[in-house]
């Protein structure tokens, strides 16, 4: 391991180590873990050189205070994070280079969450291929558990380099989505008879909302006592528990679940919905196959095109 490491002073309101998620365990029982915006936090690591899988820091509405012992590369992404390294300002969505010192997180604006990418990424051991934190499971990550305050939090190994002030770069990315944020969740709808007026309600996003699941608060839907037996579910899966508020499913997620599927939401508006905070109100609109795969091939592609501009000016570590 790299004896590059940050202290942790003050940890945020819930900051995990995240990367792409742990792919090919399901069928055990495994969540898939892994950052809410996976797009975000590929794109955080480009901007530092890592490679797009790296670990990175998922920070939840407030981040932490970070101490830097060396020199050191980040990226914030995301949602804008209210960030200062000593008394300055760091600016989000672009490569800055950082002396040694303090790093300040503070509130998370206009979403839920950012992430901090780090040159060389998070040095934690992989569980099962990843390095994700399993909160539901406690591991994975940092003891599978969200940091903590006097943590040393281990960095990979990267080359070093002489810095003496912040710098960033004169460009920048903005790796948010090209919808309008009060658009509609899009959703493939199923067979259940209330899949359709799910969308015909407004919901609220429920403070009892985690990393599990975004649970939704509104007029309720019928339910029945015995809705079936159990059945696989995935990150999007929309459920309606016996109260009648849907829950929809995010990375944390089990792998099966009881409760009648009300559809799925598109793969390209996963990420929005990292983003959602407590109190926000939500839209659904069904669509179809056809049309969920051209959004999902668009979504991909326009990573990909930041990406390629990103490697055209960042240096590989």
């Amino acid at each position: 391991m790299s004896d590059h490491v940050l202290r942790v002073l003050r940890p945020g309101l819930l900051t995990t180590v995240q990367d792409l998620g742990r792919a090919g365990w399901r069928h055990l029982g495994v969540a898939h873990a892994g950052a809410l915006d996976r797009d975000a936090a590929q794109l955080g690591n480009r901007l530092v050189g890592n490679r797009a899988d790296a670990a990175v820091l998922e920070l939840t509405l407030h981040g932490p205070t970070l101490q830097l012992e060396v020199p050191t590369r980040i990226a914030l992404t995301g949602a804008t994070v209210s960030a200062r390294f000593k008394g300055e300002p760091v600016p989000c969505g672009r490569p800055v280079l950082l002396p040694a010192g303090t790093l300040e997180l503070g509130a998370v604006r206009a979403g839920a969450r950012a992430w901090l990418a780090i040159a060389g990424g998070i040095d934690v051991p992989e569980v099962l291929g990843s390095r994700s934190t399993d909160l539901r499971g406690g591991f994975g990550g940092l003891d599978g558990r969200a940091l903590r305050n006097d943590d040393r939090v281990v960095l990979g190994d990267t080359a070093p380099f002489d810095c003496t002030r912040l710098q960033s770069t004169p460009w920048w990315i903005d790796p948010g989505h090209d919808d309008d944020p009060r658009a509609p969740i899009r959703y493939l709808p199923s067979t259940h008879p209330w899949s359709a007026p799910l969308a015909r309600r407004a919901w609220n996003v429920s403070a009892s909302s985690n990393r599990q699941g975004l649970r939704l608060q509104g007029d309720a839907l019928p339910t029945t006592s015995a809705d079936g037996l159990s059945e696989p579910v995935a990150p999007g899966t929309i459920q309606l528990p016996p109260d009648g508020q849907p829950i929809i499913l995010l990375a944390d997620a089990q792998t099966v679940g009881g409760y009648p599927r009300l559809g799925h939401v598109i793969a390209a508006d996963l990420p929005r919905l990292a983003q959602c905070i407590p109190g926000q109100t939500l839209h659904f609109a069904a669509v179809d196959a056809t049309t969920a795969h051209r959004l999902a091939c668009a979504a991909r592609a326009r990573v990909a095109r930041i990406g390629v501009m990103i490697d055209a000016r960042v240096p590989a570590i």
